[in-house]
């Protein structure tokens, strides 16, 4: 694994003096391929603490969460061009905005900061769980010598059909079928007149 450049480990390392690290276990995320809002919830989860029996909200229990790949990750939908971040500069007018794309081209972590942030409660653990987020868009990190454990997604249970959408999407499958087969028996059709017309 290579190690990142001398800034990106000064910026990774930042605030790291201020946690208690004592009895803190190292999670480790892997981005590449999850969708975001899903991995963002997870995340929250585990920085708050509230995977473990102990949890109370006033304390802040949560564990180190260490995200990769964080250039990887995924969005359902129009989200790429729809999803739209907005901020204000202060001066009268100057309303910014940027698209979850060119969020995504200019700084990956950002985003996954973003969505990590708006699932936390807004009080004053807030900031400490905050520091317990180290974002990388790659594999690398400088992180190599935790005790790192990578954290299994949990499996998504997907709610069955609608019988009447169920119906309507077996009623498409078979159309399509039936359009299919004819296709091929004009296409044959056509092959065999051919021979006949040349003899």
């Amino acid at each position: 694994m290579k190690m990142v450049n001398s800034f990106d480990v000064k910026r990774a390392a930042a605030g790291i003096r201020r946690i208690n690290l004592d009895g803190l276990r190292w999670r480790v995320f892997d981005a590449k391929g999850q969708i975001l809002g899903r991995l963002a919830s997870q995340i929250a989860t585990v920085v708050q603490g509230k995977d473990k029996p102990t949890y109370t909200p006033n304390r802040d229990d949560g564990d180190m969460c260490v995200v990769l790949n964080a250039k990887d990750i995924c969005v359902s939908g129009r989200k790429l061009t729809d999803k739209v971040y907005y901020w204000h500069t202060g001066y009268i007018g100057h309303l910014k905005k940027r698209t979850l794309q060119d969020q995504m081209a200019k700084d990956p972590t950002d985003v996954i900061r973003k969505a990590v942030l708006r699932m936390l409660p807004r009080n004053k653990l807030r900031d400490d769980r905050d520091r317990k987020l180290r974002i990388f868009p790659g594999s690398e990190h400088p992180f190599v010598d935790r005790p790192l454990e990578p954290y299994v997604m949990p499996p998504r249970t997907v709610r069955e059909m609608r019988p009447r959408a169920r119906r309507a999407m077996i009623r498409e499958q078979k159309k399509a079928e039936l359009q299919q087969q004819n296709n091929d028996g004009i296409k044959k059709g056509k092959k065999r007149d051919a021979p006949e017309e040349s003899a």
